[in-house]
């Protein structure tokens, strides 16, 4: 056994829930894990790193019973299990909250919690009992949702604190977590943090898979680190750096974090004059020049995704005005913005952004055809190879044809097919609508170089992120929201942590909000 996998120092050793050993598994054309090794202790929390395609998924859905192993050992408590199904996993006490929300969306939060194990009194389903027992789950994790509620009808964040609760609910002892922050505010975040303690102490061995590396120092112990399917190394946090880890999950130093190049502005590519959407953006105005990134900052909630919907037309608008290179553009509909050049990466991949049924080819061609189809309506499939081609290479996108589906690559290798499938059309603007979410620090900073390399070639990019040092990392000017409203601009020379917390508080209910985030703001 290597014996990396063996510490005493940091933490506690206790008694050994889970010993994994030699994981081999292989899908179609990729060898996805090779002779991968992991332990988890009772009453400790293990970050499981690497980047996006090292194997950290397919671990715990193996784990998980999702997966079957090619071969290998898994231990649960010392005994070894030969067959592990899903089953099987939650008899063990294992759950797990997977990275993408697996919820049905018609269903109320009561109702997706207990979603295969109902709760039954006389044979039916006892609605009242579930209710019941979901405001238990959720009083005790202090989330403030509402058991009727349906899912749907929830935002991003909240769906996946449902998801949270659910693995909750299960009362397990093994938890294994795969990017449980991605769409949560700062104030979730501290509060999933007291609930992570909580389970700590109650003796809870957890698996924390994370590419927000900034979160680790607050709950980890000990780190596992994968690299293109293998095992590299285990650690003990305290005595390792965030540059170490980085440079043993992507094989090299990255020397720069936030990739910057200068360029020169040129005239205004797009201005959005007065526009009204809903109850969530109201009397919108700002410009986008050639050559130039705008990040736009605010607290969950301030209105910046609707306001890029409405833009792209995916929300009908009230009222307002887009003018594109000094004309007039109606935007009905996303068709309108797409045929005038402006285009949208969305927040959420899965389900706004992906076929995910479909194969990556397909998925980079389906919003090409007027450019890959001949007078007769037939597709040249010379120019699509090719389209295709350049767009996994120039993205460096991880996978072993074109034709796998999309479902099947890596959270960050997704993002990657939506924003190359548009980068495809060379669009005059194209707005990033939290691109780095649930990506690793190399995908990031090759993201991050995807705008630049727009940016030299004169198109105009509007950045949405909810991670302030990429904002301020990345624009050139700033802009600030809060309920709905620009409420602040700035040039990123110019830019603190507390002058743009100031405008994202610019109205007296995001205050409370405001004063929490502030103090994490203020260490970037």
């Amino acid at each position: 056994m290597n014996k990396d996998l063996i510490f005493t120092k940091g933490v506690k050793m206790q008694e050994k829930l889970v010993e994994i050993r030699n994981i081999n598994k292989s899908f179609p054309g990729v060898k996805a894990l090779v002779d991968v090794s992991l332990d988890l202790y009772k009453g400790e929390v293990l970050a499981l790193l690497g980047e996006n395609g090292a194997g950290k998924s397919t671990l715990m859905k193996i784990l998980s019973g999702v997966y079957q192993k090619d071969s290998g050992s898994i231990k649960v408590y010392g005994k070894e299990v030969e067959e592990m199904t899903a089953k099987r996993a939650r008899e063990l006490g294992i759950a797990i909250i997977h990275q993408e929300l697996n919820m049905c969306s018609h269903l109320s939060v009561a109702e997706n919690i207990f979603l295969g194990r109902e709760k039954l009194k006389s044979g039916l389903l006892s609605d009242n009992e579930m209710k019941r027992e979901t405001e238990k789950i959720l009083k005790r994790f202090q989330m403030d949702i509402d058991p009727d509620t349906i899912v749907g009808d929830l935002s991003v964040s909240k769906q996946q604190m449902v998801e949270i609760a659910k693995a909750l609910s299960t009362q397990a002892k093994i938890l294994i977590m795969d990017e449980p922050t991605s769409a949560l505010t700062s104030k979730e975040i501290n509060e999933l943090f007291s609930v992570i303690k909580q389970l700590k102490a109650e003796g809870c061995g957890i698996v924390y898979i994370s590419h927000r590396l900034e979160e680790l120092s607050h709950i980890v112990d000990r780190v596992t680190i994968l690299r293109d399917g293998q095992y590299i190394k285990s650690m003990d946090f305290a005595s390792t750096t965030l540059p170490e880890i980085i440079t043993y999950m992507v094989g090299r130093e990255l020397k720069e974090k936030f990739p910057r190049v200068e360029s020169k502005r040129g005239k205004t590519i797009l201005e959005v004059n007065h526009l009204n959407a809903g109850k969530m953006v109201k009397d919108v105005s700002f410009q986008l020049r050639e050559g130039e990134i705008v990040g736009v900052a605010g607290l969950m909630g301030a209105g910046r995704t609707e306001m890029t919907r409405a833009v792209f037309g995916v929300d009908s608008k009230d009222s307002g005005e887009i003018i594109l290179d000094g004309e007039q553009v109606l935007i009905h509909k996303p068709k309108d913005a797409i045929k005038a050049g402006i285009v949208l990466a969305p927040e959420d991949r899965k389900r706004d952004g992906l076929c995910t049924k479909l194969s990556v080819k397909e998925n980079i061609s389906l919003p090409n055809l007027d450019l890959l189809c001949n007078l007769l309506g037939v597709v040249s499939r010379s120019r699509e190879n090719g389209m295709v081609s350049k767009t996994i290479k120039s993205l460096k996108i991880k996978l072993p044809e074109d034709t796998v589906k999309a479902e099947s690559l890596s959270g960050g290798n997704q993002q990657k097919v939506v924003v190359g499938k548009w980068l495809a059309r060379n669009s005059r603007v194209v707005i990033f609508d939290e691109p780095t979410r649930g990506i690793d620090v190399a995908a990031k900073v090759e993201i991050y170089n995807i705008m630049n390399e727009l940016k030299q070639q004169g198109v105009g990019v509007l950045f949405i992120s909810s991670e302030m040092p990429e904002v301020m990392g990345i624009s050139d000017r700033i802009l600030v929201m809060c309920d709905g409203r620009i409420t602040g601009e700035l040039d990123t020379k110019d830019a603190t942590g507390d002058i743009i917390l100031s405008y994202a508080t610019k109205f007296d209910k995001k205050l409370e909000d405001g004063n929490r985030e502030s103090q994490e703001w203020r260490q970037v």
